[in-house]
Protein backbone atom coordinates (compact mmCIF):
# COMPACT_ATOMS: atom_id res chain seq x y z
CA UNK A 1 0.00 0.00 0.00
CA UNK A 2 2.73 2.48 1.00
CA UNK A 3 4.84 1.65 -2.06
CA UNK A 4 1.77 2.20 -4.25
CA UNK A 5 1.21 5.64 -2.69
CA UNK A 6 4.82 6.65 -3.30
CA UNK A 7 4.55 5.52 -6.91
CA UNK A 8 1.39 7.55 -7.46
CA UNK A 9 2.94 10.66 -5.95
CA UNK A 10 6.19 10.21 -7.86
CA UNK A 11 4.34 10.03 -11.15
CA UNK A 12 2.81 13.43 -10.35
CA UNK A 13 5.85 14.93 -8.61
CA UNK A 14 5.74 18.20 -10.54
CA UNK A 15 2.09 18.63 -9.68
CA UNK A 16 2.76 18.08 -5.96
CA UNK A 17 6.04 20.05 -5.62
CA UNK A 18 4.32 23.39 -4.95
CA UNK A 19 2.13 21.81 -2.29
CA UNK A 20 5.20 20.30 -0.58
CA UNK A 21 6.88 23.72 -0.58
CA UNK A 22 3.75 25.29 0.96
CA UNK A 23 3.69 22.63 3.70
CA UNK A 24 7.42 23.11 4.33
CA UNK A 25 7.00 26.88 4.65
CA UNK A 26 3.90 26.42 6.83
CA UNK A 27 5.88 24.13 9.12
CA UNK A 28 8.61 26.74 9.58
CA UNK A 29 6.10 29.48 10.40
CA UNK A 30 4.20 27.15 12.71
CA UNK A 31 7.47 26.13 14.37
CA UNK A 32 8.27 29.77 15.13
CA UNK A 33 4.84 30.40 16.63
CA UNK A 34 4.89 27.17 18.64
CA UNK A 35 8.36 28.05 19.97
CA UNK A 36 7.05 31.40 21.16
CA UNK A 37 3.96 29.78 22.71
CA UNK A 38 6.03 27.02 24.36
CA UNK A 39 8.43 29.61 25.80
CA UNK A 40 5.62 31.70 27.29
CA UNK A 41 3.72 28.65 28.53
CA UNK A 42 6.80 27.22 30.24
CA UNK A 43 7.50 30.56 31.90
CA UNK A 44 3.88 30.90 33.00
CA UNK A 45 4.02 27.56 34.82
CA UNK A 46 7.10 28.72 36.74
CA UNK A 47 6.03 30.60 39.93
CA UNK A 48 6.40 34.36 39.87
CA UNK A 49 7.90 34.34 43.36
CA UNK A 50 6.06 37.20 45.07
CA UNK A 51 2.61 38.51 45.96
CA UNK A 52 1.09 41.51 44.19
CA UNK A 53 -2.55 41.55 45.36
CA UNK A 54 -3.44 44.66 47.40
CA UNK A 55 0.00 46.17 46.72
CA UNK A 56 0.17 49.75 45.49
CA UNK A 57 3.16 51.58 44.02
CA UNK A 58 3.62 55.21 45.04
CA UNK A 59 5.97 56.89 42.57
CA UNK A 60 7.62 60.10 43.68
CA UNK A 61 9.10 62.47 41.10
CA UNK A 62 10.96 65.30 42.77
CA UNK A 63 11.11 67.45 39.61
CA UNK A 64 13.38 70.44 40.31
CA UNK A 65 13.14 70.28 44.08
CA UNK A 66 16.55 69.94 45.79
CA UNK A 67 15.67 71.08 49.32
CA UNK A 68 15.69 68.59 52.22
CA UNK A 69 14.95 65.62 49.96
CA UNK A 70 15.94 62.96 52.51
CA UNK A 71 13.84 64.55 55.26
CA UNK A 72 10.77 64.78 53.03
CA UNK A 73 11.14 61.18 51.89
CA UNK A 74 11.45 59.91 55.45
CA UNK A 75 8.45 62.00 56.55
CA UNK A 76 6.35 60.61 53.71
CA UNK A 77 7.45 57.07 54.52
CA UNK A 78 6.58 57.36 58.20
CA UNK A 79 3.26 59.02 57.35
CA UNK A 80 2.31 56.11 55.07
CA UNK A 81 3.22 53.48 57.64
CA UNK A 82 1.02 55.20 60.22
CA UNK A 83 -2.21 54.81 58.21
CA UNK A 84 -4.54 52.13 59.61
CA UNK A 85 -5.29 50.98 56.05
CA UNK A 86 -1.62 50.09 55.49
CA UNK A 87 -0.29 46.71 56.58
CA UNK A 88 3.32 47.33 55.62
CA UNK A 89 5.32 49.53 53.25
CA UNK A 90 8.79 49.38 51.78
CA UNK A 91 11.11 51.81 50.06
CA UNK A 92 12.37 50.67 46.69
CA UNK A 93 14.22 51.82 43.59
CA UNK A 94 12.29 52.75 40.45
CA UNK A 95 12.55 49.25 38.92
CA UNK A 96 9.81 47.83 41.11
CA UNK A 97 7.77 44.76 40.06
CA UNK A 98 5.90 45.10 36.73
CA UNK A 99 7.51 48.47 35.95
CA UNK A 100 9.15 49.19 32.60
CA UNK A 101 12.37 50.35 34.25
CA UNK A 102 15.45 48.13 34.37
CA UNK A 103 18.67 48.26 36.36
CA UNK A 104 21.11 45.47 35.63
CA UNK A 105 24.82 44.83 35.72
CA UNK A 106 27.47 42.26 36.46
CA UNK A 107 27.99 40.37 39.74
CA UNK A 108 30.99 38.15 40.46
CA UNK A 109 32.29 35.64 42.95
CA UNK A 110 35.90 34.57 42.41
CA UNK A 111 35.99 33.40 38.77
CA UNK A 112 32.22 33.14 38.32
CA UNK A 113 30.30 35.98 36.69
CA UNK A 114 26.66 36.68 35.87
CA UNK A 115 24.43 39.47 34.61
CA UNK A 116 21.76 40.29 37.17
CA UNK A 117 18.90 42.70 37.83
CA UNK A 118 19.61 45.00 40.79
CA UNK A 119 16.92 46.00 43.29
CA UNK A 120 17.52 48.44 46.15
CA UNK A 121 15.05 48.09 49.02
CA UNK A 122 14.73 48.42 52.76
CA UNK A 123 14.17 45.65 55.28
CA UNK A 124 10.38 45.49 54.71
CA UNK A 125 10.50 44.19 51.13
CA UNK A 126 9.92 40.56 52.20
CA UNK A 127 6.75 41.38 54.15
CA UNK A 128 5.38 43.72 51.51
CA UNK A 129 5.72 41.25 48.63
CA UNK A 130 5.49 38.05 50.66
CA UNK A 131 8.90 36.71 49.62
CA UNK A 132 10.21 33.93 51.84
CA UNK A 133 13.92 33.14 52.06
CA UNK A 134 14.76 29.64 50.84
CA UNK A 135 18.20 29.82 52.49
CA UNK A 136 19.48 32.18 55.16
CA UNK A 137 17.39 35.26 55.97
CA UNK A 138 16.42 38.63 54.60
CA UNK A 139 18.60 41.54 55.66
CA UNK A 140 17.63 43.72 58.62
CA UNK A 141 18.05 47.40 59.36
CA UNK A 142 20.89 46.64 61.77
CA UNK A 143 22.86 45.01 58.93
CA UNK A 144 23.47 48.45 57.41
CA UNK A 145 26.33 49.10 59.84
CA UNK A 146 28.20 45.87 59.06
CA UNK A 147 31.49 45.80 57.18
CA UNK A 148 29.95 44.28 54.05
CA UNK A 149 26.74 45.30 52.31
CA UNK A 150 24.07 42.64 52.95
CA UNK A 151 22.43 41.27 49.82
CA UNK A 152 19.87 38.63 48.96
CA UNK A 153 20.09 36.75 45.68
CA UNK A 154 17.66 34.51 43.86
CA UNK A 155 18.13 30.86 42.94
CA UNK A 156 19.20 31.68 39.38
CA UNK A 157 22.00 33.94 40.62
CA UNK A 158 23.08 31.28 43.13
CA UNK A 159 23.34 28.65 40.39
CA UNK A 160 25.34 31.01 38.16
CA UNK A 161 27.83 32.10 40.84
CA UNK A 162 28.03 29.27 43.35
CA UNK A 163 26.64 26.12 41.76
CA UNK A 164 26.11 23.58 44.54
CA UNK A 165 28.09 25.59 47.12
CA UNK A 166 26.16 27.15 50.02
CA UNK A 167 26.30 30.92 49.28
CA UNK A 168 25.29 32.14 52.75
CA UNK A 169 28.09 34.23 54.20
CA UNK A 170 30.05 34.41 50.95
CA UNK A 171 31.35 37.84 49.91
CA UNK A 172 31.06 39.01 46.32
CA UNK A 173 33.88 40.92 44.65
CA UNK A 174 32.26 44.31 45.35
CA UNK A 175 32.11 43.77 49.14
CA UNK A 176 28.57 42.45 49.18
CA UNK A 177 27.81 39.65 51.61
CA UNK A 178 25.12 37.13 50.74
CA UNK A 179 22.77 36.74 53.72
CA UNK A 180 19.86 35.00 52.00
CA UNK A 181 18.62 33.22 48.91
CA UNK A 182 15.08 33.33 47.52
CA UNK A 183 13.58 31.06 44.89
CA UNK A 184 12.00 32.92 41.96
CA UNK A 185 11.62 36.62 41.33
CA UNK A 186 10.10 37.41 37.94
CA UNK A 187 9.59 41.15 38.22
CA UNK A 188 8.19 41.58 34.71
CA UNK A 189 5.43 39.00 35.08
CA UNK A 190 4.68 35.32 34.68
CA UNK A 191 5.55 35.22 30.97
CA UNK A 192 9.17 36.24 31.56
CA UNK A 193 12.09 34.00 32.43
CA UNK A 194 13.50 33.75 35.95
CA UNK A 195 16.73 35.72 35.51
CA UNK A 196 19.48 36.28 38.13
CA UNK A 197 18.73 39.15 40.50
CA UNK A 198 20.21 40.70 43.63
CA UNK A 199 18.55 42.74 46.41
CA UNK A 200 20.63 45.33 48.27
CA UNK A 201 19.73 47.01 51.57
CA UNK A 202 19.38 50.78 51.27
CA UNK A 203 19.86 53.26 54.10
CA UNK A 204 17.69 56.22 54.99
CA UNK A 205 19.88 58.59 52.95
CA UNK A 206 19.20 56.71 49.73
CA UNK A 207 17.28 58.77 47.19
CA UNK A 208 14.75 56.06 46.37
CA UNK A 209 12.03 56.59 43.83
CA UNK A 210 9.11 54.42 44.95
CA UNK A 211 7.26 53.21 47.98
CA UNK A 212 5.43 49.91 47.73
CA UNK A 213 2.38 49.83 50.00
CA UNK A 214 0.51 46.70 51.00
CA UNK A 215 -2.97 47.81 51.98
CA UNK A 216 -5.62 45.87 53.83
CA UNK A 217 -8.21 44.02 51.72
CA UNK A 218 -11.15 46.24 50.81
CA UNK A 219 -9.19 49.49 50.76
CA UNK A 220 -10.76 51.66 48.05
CA UNK A 221 -10.08 54.78 46.01
CA UNK A 222 -11.05 57.04 48.93
CA UNK A 223 -7.83 56.11 50.67
CA UNK A 224 -5.91 56.64 47.43
CA UNK A 225 -7.23 60.21 47.22
CA UNK A 226 -6.38 60.82 50.88
CA UNK A 227 -2.90 59.38 50.41
CA UNK A 228 -2.18 61.54 47.38
CA UNK A 229 -3.43 64.66 49.16
CA UNK A 230 -1.37 64.07 52.32
CA UNK A 231 1.82 63.26 50.42
CA UNK A 232 1.28 66.31 48.23
CA UNK A 233 1.06 68.48 51.33
CA UNK A 234 4.50 67.27 52.43
CA UNK A 235 6.15 67.51 49.00
CA UNK A 236 4.29 70.37 47.32
CA UNK A 237 6.35 70.60 44.13
CA UNK A 238 6.60 66.86 43.50
CA UNK A 239 4.70 64.74 41.02
CA UNK A 240 2.87 61.91 42.80
CA UNK A 241 1.41 58.89 41.08
CA UNK A 242 -0.33 55.87 42.60
CA UNK A 243 -0.71 52.65 40.63
CA UNK A 244 -1.78 49.11 41.45
CA UNK A 245 0.55 46.18 40.84
CA UNK A 246 -2.39 44.14 39.52
CA UNK A 247 -2.91 46.71 36.74
CA UNK A 248 0.81 46.90 35.98
CA UNK A 249 0.93 43.11 35.80
CA UNK A 250 -1.86 43.12 33.19
CA UNK A 251 0.09 45.67 31.13
CA UNK A 252 3.13 43.40 31.15
CA UNK A 253 0.96 40.45 30.13
CA UNK A 254 -0.47 42.42 27.20
CA UNK A 255 3.03 43.34 26.07
CA UNK A 256 4.14 39.69 26.16
CA UNK A 257 1.03 38.38 24.37
CA UNK A 258 0.93 40.90 21.49
CA UNK A 259 3.65 39.20 19.37
CA UNK A 260 2.05 35.80 20.04
CA UNK A 261 -1.34 37.03 18.81
CA UNK A 262 0.18 38.71 15.73
CA UNK A 263 2.09 35.58 14.71
CA UNK A 264 -0.97 33.42 15.38
CA UNK A 265 -3.07 35.52 13.00
CA UNK A 266 -0.40 35.23 10.29
CA UNK A 267 -0.10 31.49 10.85
CA UNK A 268 -3.86 30.88 10.75
CA UNK A 269 -4.11 32.84 7.49
CA UNK A 270 -1.29 30.75 5.98
CA UNK A 271 -2.72 27.44 7.18
CA UNK A 272 -6.16 28.32 5.80
CA UNK A 273 -4.59 28.88 2.37
CA UNK A 274 -2.72 25.57 2.59
CA UNK A 275 -5.91 23.80 3.66
CA UNK A 276 -7.82 25.25 0.74
CA UNK A 277 -5.07 24.09 -1.59
CA UNK A 278 -5.21 20.57 -0.18
CA UNK A 279 -8.98 20.48 -0.46
CA UNK A 280 -8.92 21.67 -4.06
CA UNK A 281 -6.21 19.21 -5.12
CA UNK A 282 -8.08 16.29 -3.64
CA UNK A 283 -11.35 17.26 -5.32
CA UNK A 284 -9.54 17.62 -8.65
CA UNK A 285 -7.85 14.24 -8.19
CA UNK A 286 -11.17 12.57 -7.46
CA UNK A 287 -12.73 14.10 -10.59
CA UNK A 288 -9.83 12.91 -12.76
CA UNK A 289 -9.54 9.47 -11.20
CA UNK A 290 -13.15 8.32 -11.15
CA UNK A 291 -12.30 5.46 -13.53
CA UNK A 292 -9.46 4.31 -11.24
CA UNK A 293 -11.76 4.49 -8.23
CA UNK A 294 -14.46 2.57 -10.11
CA UNK A 295 -12.02 -0.19 -11.08
CA UNK A 296 -10.80 -0.52 -7.51
CA UNK A 297 -14.34 -0.62 -6.18
CA UNK A 298 -15.26 -3.28 -8.82
CA UNK A 299 -12.27 -5.36 -7.71
CA UNK A 300 -13.57 -5.40 -4.15
CA UNK A 301 -11.95 -2.35 -2.54
CA UNK A 302 -13.93 -1.21 0.48
CA UNK A 303 -14.95 2.36 1.26
CA UNK A 304 -12.42 2.39 4.06
CA UNK A 305 -9.53 1.47 1.75
CA UNK A 306 -10.53 4.20 -0.73
CA UNK A 307 -10.60 6.76 2.08
CA UNK A 308 -7.25 5.55 3.35
CA UNK A 309 -5.70 5.84 -0.11
CA UNK A 310 -6.54 9.51 -0.59
CA UNK A 311 -5.80 10.47 3.00
CA UNK A 312 -2.56 8.47 2.79
CA UNK A 313 -1.50 10.32 -0.35
CA UNK A 314 -1.87 13.62 1.48
CA UNK A 315 0.06 12.26 4.45
CA UNK A 316 2.94 11.20 2.22
CA UNK A 317 3.04 14.57 0.44
CA UNK A 318 2.94 16.35 3.80
CA UNK A 319 5.67 14.11 5.19
CA UNK A 320 8.14 15.23 2.51
CA UNK A 321 7.52 18.89 3.32
CA UNK A 322 7.57 18.32 7.09
CA UNK A 323 10.84 16.34 6.98
CA UNK A 324 12.57 19.19 5.16
CA UNK A 325 11.15 21.62 7.73
CA UNK A 326 12.35 19.46 10.62
CA UNK A 327 15.87 19.46 9.17
CA UNK A 328 15.83 23.27 9.45
CA UNK A 329 14.12 23.34 12.85
CA UNK A 330 16.50 20.94 14.62
CA UNK A 331 19.33 23.41 14.04
CA UNK A 332 17.82 25.68 16.71
CA UNK A 333 18.25 23.31 19.69
CA UNK A 334 21.49 21.84 18.33
CA UNK A 335 23.15 25.26 17.89
CA UNK A 336 21.43 26.80 20.96
CA UNK A 337 20.01 29.67 18.92
CA UNK A 338 18.48 32.52 20.99
CA UNK A 339 19.90 30.85 24.12
CA UNK A 340 16.66 29.04 24.93
CA UNK A 341 16.27 25.64 26.50
CA UNK A 342 16.33 22.89 23.89
CA UNK A 343 13.12 21.40 25.33
CA UNK A 344 11.21 24.47 24.06
CA UNK A 345 12.31 23.80 20.48
CA UNK A 346 11.62 20.06 20.65
CA UNK A 347 8.16 20.76 22.05
CA UNK A 348 7.54 23.27 19.24
CA UNK A 349 8.62 20.72 16.62
CA UNK A 350 6.27 18.09 18.05
CA UNK A 351 3.33 20.50 18.24
CA UNK A 352 3.96 21.74 14.69
CA UNK A 353 4.02 18.18 13.30
CA UNK A 354 0.82 17.20 15.14
CA UNK A 355 -0.97 20.39 14.05
CA UNK A 356 -0.06 20.00 10.38
CA UNK A 357 -1.02 16.33 10.23
CA UNK A 358 -4.28 17.18 11.99
CA UNK A 359 -5.12 19.92 9.46
CA UNK A 360 -4.19 17.69 6.53
CA UNK A 361 -6.32 14.84 7.84
CA UNK A 362 -9.33 17.11 8.31
CA UNK A 363 -8.94 18.56 4.81
CA UNK A 364 -8.56 15.14 3.22
CA UNK A 365 -11.40 13.43 5.06
CA UNK A 366 -14.38 14.94 3.24
CA UNK A 367 -13.04 14.50 -0.34
CA UNK A 368 -11.88 10.97 0.45
CA UNK A 369 -15.34 10.22 1.82
CA UNK A 370 -16.87 11.44 -1.44
CA UNK A 371 -14.46 9.23 -3.39
CA UNK A 372 -15.44 6.19 -1.31
CA UNK A 373 -19.12 6.67 -2.22
CA UNK A 374 -18.49 6.45 -5.96
CA UNK A 375 -20.28 3.40 -7.34
CA UNK A 376 -18.20 1.27 -9.75
CA UNK A 377 -20.98 0.88 -12.33
CA UNK A 378 -21.58 4.61 -12.58
CA UNK A 379 -17.87 5.45 -12.76
CA UNK A 380 -17.15 2.88 -15.50
CA UNK A 381 -20.31 3.82 -17.42
CA UNK A 382 -19.18 7.49 -17.54
CA UNK A 383 -15.95 6.36 -19.22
Amino acid sequence: MLAHLFKLIWNKRRHHTLLMVEIWFSFLVLFGVMSLISYNFKNYLDPIGFEYENVWALELNKNLDTTAITEKLNTIYQKIRAYPEVEVATRMSFNSPFSFTNHNGGISYKKSHAQADFYFTDENIAKTLGIEAAQGNWYKKADAISKFKPVVINRKAKESLFGDINPIGKVLVDSQKVVGVIDNFKAKGEFTNNEPCIFTLIDEKYDYGKILIKVKPGTDANFEAKLTKDVGAIAKDWTIEVSYLTDQRQNQHNLALVPVIVFLIITVFLLVNVAMGLFGILNLNIAKRREEIGVRRAMGATEGSIKLQFVGEMWVIATFGIIIGILFAVQFPLMNIFNLESSIYWMAIGLSVITLYGIITLCAYHPSRQAAKIQPAMALHEQ
